[in-house]
């Protein structure tokens, strides 16, 4: 069966790189206006043609204007683009927005680069944030563990995303996504039909958190992954 594996993931590489190459790039670029619609429609039809569905947990908070995920790989944002209405500013390492298709994306899309080995970088964050909160009037979207993980494990959070969380007291709402790297692994190359799971944790005000809610969240993420193993989704 490791040989369907592997075509699912060539396939789901190939349905990806079209749509967002070939289609979405192209639209958002000539209709700015629409891209929110655009994503959120094509992310819809990617999950369709890999035969992947999304199922969600708990609600948005439409107050909240900075969620934080565990990350394992390119169906995190596609999933949660599919099923959410508004656009997200998605934060990324500089990297990506080099490169050739996806760079495109990122710029075009109108997200936030932050530059890691940059001292500036944090300050560029902070900056770029909260234009992004204040003036365009769109939540940010960041990965705390600042990579993606080779496993379903969380990583170590690092410490850029509560210090932009507190220094522009944002409203915070953890996410836990399960399933998405078993429906495209982009580490050992296979892919599944599946479901992935997003479950949406309680949100909250930093300014009237306690000092230590940043390990909080790490810890209530954890706990959500653990359960979702003991049922049985290791993906």
């Amino acid at each position: 069966m490791k040989i369907f594996a592997k075509i699912r993931f060539y396939w789901g590489a190939f349905v990806i790189s079209f749509i967002v190459g070939g289609v979405m790039i192209p639209l958002i670029t000539f209709f700015p206006k629409y891209k929110g619609k655009i994503m959120h429609n094509l992310n819809k039809i990617i999950l369709f043609l890999m035969n992947v569905k999304v199922k969600a947990y708990g609600k948005r908070d439409k107050k909240a204007n900075m969620f934080i995920m565990n990350h394992q790989g390119i169906m995190d944002i596609i999933a949660l683009e599919a099923i959410e209405y508004t656009h997200f500013s998605w934060v990324a390492k500089k990297e990506l927005f080099d490169t050739t298709w996806f760079g495109n994306l990122l710029k075009n899309g109108d997200m936030i680069s932050v530059d890691r080995d940059n001292k500036a970088g944090l300050i560029k964050l902070l900056k770029d944030v909260k234009e992004s909160v204040e003036v365009k009037n769109r939540a940010v979207a960041i990965f705390p563990e600042g990579t993606r993980s080779s496993t379903q494990k969380l990583l170590p959070f690092k410490a850029g995303t509560k210090l932009v969380a507190n220094k522009l007291n944002l409203r915070v709402q953890p996410i836990v996504i399960t399933g998405s790297k078993y429906a495209l692994n982009e580490h050992n190359k296979t892919g599944h039909s599946g479901t992935i799971n997003i479950h949406y944790l309680e949100a909250f005000d930093v300014k009237d958190a306690p000092k230590d809610w940043y390990e909080k969240v790490q810890e209530k993420m954890k706990d959500k992954i653990a359960q979702e193993y003991k049922k049985g989704i290791e993906r």
